[in-house]
């Protein structure tokens, strides 16, 4: 079994996720993340960090995917890219996403950006 960089990028932001307190479902691209979001009863996720980059289904395709499924559309959703321009941030905006953090993941920013998040969402 061969590993991949990105494998080995979702396994170790899941140890330190999980490491926060947090509970981890990783899903291998898009495509897995969408169903598992179909699949999965309202209120299981609280938010989704969305890799752009991902085989058979980026990161805006699926999270467009996700904003079409009514009682599920305004799970939060973070943008996670190794661009940092300010055109990559817009178009995850515009894909429907509500956050962006750039790799290397800078906990601090994102912790910071994830409370900041579940705050609007509680206060809706």
């Amino acid at each position: 079994m061969r590993i991949t960089d990105n494998e080995l990028n979702a396994e170790f932001a899941k140890i330190i996720l999980e490491d926060c307190g947090l509970h981890v479902d990783l899903a291998r691209d898009g495509l897995e993340c969408v169903g598992k979001v179909i699949q999965k009863p309202v209120g299981s996720y609280d938010f989704i960090l969305m890799d752009i980059q991902m085989p058979n289904m980026n990161g805006y395709l699926a999270t467009q995917k996700i904003r079409e499924i009514p009682e599920k559309n305004t799970i939060p959703i973070i943008a996670m890219s190794a661009n940092a321009f300010d055109e990559d941030k817009k178009q995850a905006l515009k894909a429907g996403m509500n956050g962006y953090i750039s790799k290397p993941i800078d906990m601090d920013k994102l912790q910071s950006q994830i409370i900041e998040i579940l705050k609007e969402k509680a206060g809706q």
